[in-house]
């Protein structure tokens, strides 16, 4: 292709480059990358790609757009809240650069579309947060010849790689299983800073770029580790696996598996659950209307305490129960009355399983935990 007038008064600078150039950028604007995820790391990736003029922009997303979402999700704003995440981001990169051809995809990528929709790009970033998108990523991939541009962030630590199995190592020869379900949280549950997807994602654009160019030494064979908040950068060498099941010498996966099968997602949400030791979120709203002399219970950490909490509640983490010392209990007898709660019922419900092997006689888990609570008793408690 050749560049029009305004193509060369957009890309002026990077013109004067000599390692991009015309003919550089005349790459760049064919080329076709495809970015699964429009959250912390797909903003800045899909903009800033937007910006150097890539031709096709691929965005594969099923979420909308969350209040909470824009701590970090740059792409989206305040009125795109409730909207689908590609539309918002769509718009806003037309916004940015029109010439930009932008393809939506309001799915979640799975083993049975991965390969179609895949398919027609040349590159295909990592936007994702959870470990079985990114194994069926790298394997499509894999299957596919296509660089694999990989990030990953949590709290205050970042990685970033690139992975071509025509080049080097694959995401499975770093990673050949998943770790246990619920060992890494994710960030809504960990947290996250909200710069940090910022740093990684534009080093994930950078990454493209240079491989659409076929500039300078790129991450594959390397891993980039980040730490925010010491404000270093640490590189771990990388080997090809020759035993890797997809991109060894004698691959024994030839095709796109059932990956939250793989990744034990199933067994992460069977969580011990009692009917009969759950109560409503109703219900423990008229207790402590009538004033019934019970205990509430929260068990989650001191910093979500801060952040909201339950009036009349009392604090003892879920750890502490776990402990089974009732010296530990805050003065909790067997025979009190008791309600937990947590965020979402989970840690309630391990906490009242605990107090029943200690002798607890009436314990309950509010079901919906704090988050059902600001739902449908007390909006003025804010959800996190």
């Amino acid at each position: 292709m050749s560049l029009t007038r305004d193509q060369i008064s957009r890309y002026s600078r990077h013109l004067l480059l000599p390692e991009v150039g015309v003919e550089g950028q005349e790459k760049i604007c064919s080329a076709k990358v495809l970015c699964i995820g429009t959250g912390g790391l797909g903003s800045p990736v899909s903009l800033y790609l937007a910006a150097a003029g890539v031709g096709r922009l691929g965005l594969v997303d099923f979420d909308v757009v969350d209040f909470s979402n824009l701590q970090r999700q740059i792409v989206h704003g305040e009125s795109t809240v409730g909207q689908l995440k590609v539309d918002s981001a769509k718009n806003r990169i037309a916004d940015m650069n029109s010439t930009v051809e932008v393809v939506t995809y309001n799915a979640r990528l799975t083993s049975e579309n991965a390969l179609d929709i895949l398919r027609d790009y040349d590159i295909v970033v990592d936007g994702t947060d959870n470990f079985p998108t990114r194994y069926l990523a790298n394997d499509a991939c894999v299957l596919l010849g296509k660089p694999y541009v990989y990030g990953s962030i949590l709290k205050f630590e970042g990685q970033a790689s690139v992975f071509d199995a025509k080049k080097g190592p694959c995401y499975r020869c770093l990673f050949p299983e998943p770790p246990p379900p619920g060992l890494v949280p994710s960030c809504a549950e960990g947290g996250v800073l909200g710069i940090l997807p910022g740093i990684v994602g534009l080093i994930q654009a950078n990454e493209v770029i240079k491989l659409v160019l076929g500039k300078g030494e790129t991450l594959v064979g390397r891993l980039m580790l980040f730490d925010a908040l010491t404000m270093k950068f640490r590189e771990m060498r990388l080997r090809k696996d020759k035993d890797c099941p997809i991109c060894g010498e004698s691959p024994s996966i030839k095709k796109l598996i059932d990956y939250e099968q793989f990744c034990g997602v199933p067994q992460a949400k069977e969580e011990p659950v009692d009917a009969s030791l759950e109560i409503d979120a109703g219900e423990v709203k008229k207790m402590l209307d009538s004033q019934r002399k019970f205990k509430l219970i929260d068990v989650r950490e001191p910093f979500e305490y801060q952040i909201c909490k339950i009036n009349g509640s009392t604090l003892i983490p879920l750890g502490v129960i776990q402990e089974k010392s009732l010296e530990k209990l805050d003065g909790l007898k067997p025979s009190d009355e008791i309600v937990l709660h947590c965020k979402a019922g989970v840690r309630s419900m391990k906490a009242a399983l605990a107090l029943k092997e200690m002798g607890f006689g009436n314990v309950k888990s509010m079901k919906g935990g704090i988050l059902e609570w600001s739902e449908r008793i007390d909006p003025s408690v804010p959800k996190y």
